[in-house]
């Protein structure tokens, strides 16, 4: 009775060779399936990284039970090193060098200023014919698959254990979407299967095999036309050194490092040392100098010459040992060995590339420079590493020489078997090679603010938030621990709703951020093509409103008047004027400033169209000011976010006044109760909490940012599909004042609804003999009336005319010039509230 093992890996599910049939039989309908739900980039690198960081604990229950599927010998640090590969850190970086973006199939504008979009989209499905006795190499192909979208179908060869499939089984479990395993497929069986190669390349769009000739040429029969063949075969690899290079111990030791590890089985393992010379003793001389280095190193950690572990290997080493001593009776080399074959240096004089048979093997030769490409590049197609020793000079000479001749990669000698994270493998980037580069030309009249067109397509859906609820505290502490990689950029709060408090980020968080940001400005109404800005954000003291909409309006490619706010409204004006600024980008007390300041002058000038305002809001009164008064067509917020944080939401034309969409693609958002820790009841008001997925080590999560806010529910008539919320004023705008709960937003409310004011207004609280004092203080105009706006809020106000009739609390209006309002020091922003209370 034959056993039936379950050793194939289908979308989820453990599977066994009559059911593995019956599933390649339907191979291509399951292709389908899963490529018409979408992927996005987070839900890879979340699963990644939490694999990435069970496999580096040493007690984590996921690394124990892949240990058990390593194969025989091998060392389980392998699963460490493979849980590096898959960190956030190093696949964020790869795909950023690979395909330029953290979220490369977001179709996002190529050039802001036209509605021209471009994205990599996933080729579709494709299959993987993985080497034998190489652990890592098949997940880690699978991963880079998905880092394309693409669906996968993987074959091990049938001699592994089932490490590759338990593997990607752990790593689809941390996915509860099921994304991840609608893409994953894993196949054990032998090349003989020839049925089942062919079934599963039949619906490929690319097929990624490993392995020399013979094994891509078995393969490639079975590629249908106009399927991508994606070839990682094997290639050789050499050192060249210079006289200066060749006479220093140093690089002796150095070299030496690079043939006894791994034995020579890495690609980029060198079987050649070529010497920058035609003079045949100083290539014996070396031969000789350099065998007595090898001499020294420990043996392999087998603790066995190839010879006495494999046939074939110790065929092919003691063939080519004879060939090389027998042709030294005629002058041409020169071998250098030890006595029990556990290494060996043969000196040749004829400088064609010849392959080594590994094992400490290495040939040494003769290659002038002159004559290096002419000698190399016959061999072009299998050329990989050259290791250069040498000065600067000759170094960057030779590495543009080798370049030429073939090699795909140079690095120094000692590190030929380095790599860093997004390296090219063989010249090639695997993503891009796993992908394709696709455009979609829009109508301008119809797209003119849609700045991502995946944002009219669906909802972006990122892991749900878990953990505790975190406070600025929380947030500040470990930012100061932050590793140096990580830390790359500082900007200070403006200390307007607390204390000041520094925020860290990295320069791709950053670069991140500015686009996110930049996508929101262009939903708003701005027009990268034709707006003349005018960028009077506050600057300097490490605040950083004013640096990041310049870095805004660089990634837009607007033009940019970067005047900053400053007390000279006059010579502000006539630079707006002299430069033909039509929008205005600031803070709402400032631009409001500004325009009464020097209204005669910017109402004569006409040409203001826009405002883009941040940090603040203004009142609706503020804003049929603003039209009525100065012409200005377009009022919209900027952005809504907060230091830590960065761009939260943005405001589409459709928006108005306090309502935001998300910036789905990098934040989730709860809406809390005020007192509990619970979801409100949709439509009510409550703690707005954010997380975020797109900060280099930094865990943002559940943030609770200190805004009240509700969900806006429905699609926006703008055709997004990212979630709408509306601001409802801050934790901080809610006053204990004598025994009541008093909300500066009525204020606020009712002094432009029913009282008609049109300025700034602040709260001031202090401390009298007997009782308190609330002083309403409003920005003086020619139709202010402080006792009217007085009795407009006792009569509004329940709470706060019970408060005054019981003689607990004063209530005063003060009408003031807008610049003795108090604000914050650093930014500029009014401070709404000012608690001056012992």
């Amino acid at each position: 009775m034959t056993l039936n093992v379950h050793h194939h890996y289908w979308q989820g599910s453990f599977i066994d060779d009559e059911e593995a049939v019956r599933h390649l039989a339907e191979l291509p309908v399951a292709v389908e399936a899963a490529l018409a739900e979408g992927l996005e980039t987070e839900t890879v690198l979340a699963a990644c990284d939490a694999l990435g960081a069970a496999l580096g604990d040493p007690d984590h229950p996921v690394r124990a039970r892949l240990a058990a599927h390593l194969p025989e010998g091998e060392d389980p640090a392998v699963l460490a090193e493979l849980g590096a590969l898959l960190g956030r850190r190093e696949l964020t970086r790869k795909l950023r060098r690979e395909l330029g973006s953290a979220t490369p199939g977001r179709l996002n504008r190529a050039d802001p200023r036209e509605t021209v979009y471009e994205a990599w989209a996933p080729v579709g499905m494709v299959a993987h014919i993985a080497p034998g006795n190489a652990a890592t190499v098949a997940p880690l192909s699978i991963v880079e698959g998905l880092l394309a979208g693409n669906v996968n179908v993987l074959k091990t060869s049938s001699d592994d254990t089932l490490l590759t499939q338990h593997l990607m089984a752990e790593l689809a479990a941390l996915d509860p979407s099921g994304a991840l395993a609608a893409r994953i497929v894993v196949l054990r069986f032998p090349s003989s299967r020839q049925e089942w190669l062919r079934l599963m390349c039949a619906p490929a769009d690319a097929v990624a095999v490993w392995g020399g000739e013979a094994a891509v040429e078995g393969v490639a029969a079975h590629v249908p036309a106009g399927c991508r063949l994606v070839e990682w075969g094997h290639r050789i690899s050499f050192a060249y050194l210079t006289a200066d290079a060749w006479s220093d111990a140093g690089t002796l030791d150095a070299l030496a490092d690079d043939v006894c590890l791994y034995e020579q089985e890495a690609c980029s393992s060198p079987q050649v040392v070529y010497l920058d010379t035609e003079d045949e003793d100083e290539v014996f001389g070396f031969a000789e100098r350099f065998a007595a280095v090898l001499a020294t190193r420990p043996p392999a950690a087998t603790g066995a010459p190839a010879e006495e572990s494999d046939p074939a290997e110790a065929a092919e080493l003691t063939t080519t040992e004879l060939m090389a001593r027998l042709e030294e009776h005629l002058g041409l080399t020169r071998v250098f060995a030890a006595p029990d074959g556990s290494w060996r240096v043969m000196a040749d004089t004829r400088s064609p590339l010849t392959a080594s048979p590994l094992h400490r093997s290495v040939w040494v030769k003769p290659l002038p420079r002159k004559r290096l490409i002419a000698t190399l590049r016959p061999m072009r197609r299998y050329l990989q590493t050259a290791g250069i020793a040498g000065s600067a000079t000759d170094i960057a000479e030779l590495s543009r020489t080798a370049l030429a001749a073939g090699v795909t990669r140079v690095t120094p000698v000692g590190a030929m078997l380095r790599s860093y994270a997004g390296e090219p493998h063989d010249g090639v980037y695997a993503l891009q090679r796993y992908s394709r580069r696709v455009a979609v030309q829009a109508d301008p009249a119809g797209f003119a603010t849609t700045a991502c067109l995946d944002d009219l397509v669906r909802p972006v859906l990122l892991p749900r938030p878990a953990g505790p609820l975190l406070g600025k505290e929380d947030v500040q502490e470990p930012a100061r621990r932050l590793t140096r990689a990580d830390a790359e950029l500082y900007f200070r709060s403006g200390g307007s709703t607390g204390a000041p408090a520094l925020s860290v980020f990295s320069y791709d968080d950053y670069d991140t951020q500015m686009h996110a940001a930049a996508r929101g400005l262009v939903a708003a109404g701005y027009d990268p093509a034709v707006d003349r800005t005018a960028n009077l954000f506050y600057c300097g003291s490490m605040y950083g409103s004013f640096i990041s909409f310049f870095s805004v309006l660089e990634r837009l490619g607007g033009v940019q008047l970067p005047l900053s706010a400053g007390p000279d409204h006059r010579a502000t004006a006539q630079a707006l004027i002299d430069h033909g600024a039509d929008t205005l980008f600031g803070m709402p007390s400032y631009l409001w400033q500004l325009l009464h300041a020097e209204e005669d002058a910017l109402r004569a000038y006409g040409g203001l169209r826009k405002v883009f305002y941040g940090g603040e809001h203004f009142t609706e009164e503020q804003r049929r000011t603003l039209k009525d008064t100065f012409g200005i067509e377009v009022v919209h917020s900027i952005t809504y976010g907060s230091t830590d944080l960065g761009p939260l939401g943005y405001q589409c034309t459709e928006s108005s006044g306090g309502v935001h969409h998300l910036h789905a693609d990098l934040h989730t958002m709860e809406i809390l109760d005020l007192a509990e820790d619970r979801p409100v009841v949709p439509g009510e008001t409550g703690r707005l909490v954010f997380t975020t997925h797109a900060r280099r080590g930094q865990q943002l999560g559940r943030y609770v940012i200190g805004d009240l806010g509700r969900e806006v529910p429905g699609r926006c008539p703008c055709g997004r599909h990212a979630p709408r919320f509306e601001l409802r004023g801050r934790t901080g705008d809610v006053m204990r004042v004598a025994t009541y709960f008093l909300n500066l937003r009525r204020f606020l409310v009712l002094a432009e609804e029913q009282g008609g004011h049109r300025g700034e207004l602040q709260v001031r609280l202090d401390s009298a003999d007997a009782r308190e004092r609330l002083t309403v203080r409003v920005e003086r105009t020619a139709a202010t009336d402080p006792e009217r706006l007085r009795d407009v809020f006792l009569a509004g106000y329940p709470e706060l005319r019970s408060a005054v009739a019981e003689r607990l609390l004063d209530l005063v209006v003060e009408a003031v010039d807008g610049a003795s309002l108090d604000r914050s020091a650093t930014s500029g922003k009014l401070l709404a509230v000012v608690d001056a209370r012992r």
